[in-house]
């Protein structure tokens, strides 16, 4: 889509991180319903890269980097009416060049597994994660 503007905006309105979560299904795995968490979500991140059309935002990949060895991609989101268009894939291209030396680094959603090795990424067999202090033994 040639009418997309990308651009980092790392002071994005927490109302829009919420419709594009929404609309994009990620929502389903995010707590759009905490406002607290979602301000949090925002305010720590500080590489957060958008997709617009007509100022209406249609795409966001919200990370976390060091701009030197890493970059996680925490969310990669886009309107459900705009997917299949290149957009996620711009964005991430887009989230790359803002830290070029960093790894770029993302764990898929169920959905889009089949997604990142089309566009070129390579899958990594060994993540661990941990939800609850109480799971450490």
């Amino acid at each position: 889509m040639n009418n997309i503007v990308y651009q980092v905006e790392n002071n994005l309105n927490i109302e829009e991180f919420r419709n594009v979560l929404i609309k994009s299904t990620l929502g389903e795995r995010r707590p759009v319903n905490d406002t607290e968490r979602l301000t949090k979500m925002l305010q720590h991140a500080n590489l957060i890269v958008t997709a617009r059309l007509d100022d209406h935002l249609v795409g966001i990949a919200r990370s976390l980097s060091d701009f030197a060895f890493c970059t996680y991609l925490s969310d990669l989101a886009v309107d459900s009416s705009f997917q299949r268009s290149g957009i996620g894939k711009e964005l991430i291209r887009q989230t790359k060049l803002a830290a070029p030396m960093a790894k770029l680094i993302l764990l898929a959603a169920p959905a889009a597994i089949n997604y990142y090795p089309k566009i070129g990424m390579r899958h990594h067999s060994h993540c661990y994660y941990i939800d609850d202090i109480n799971e450490l033994i």
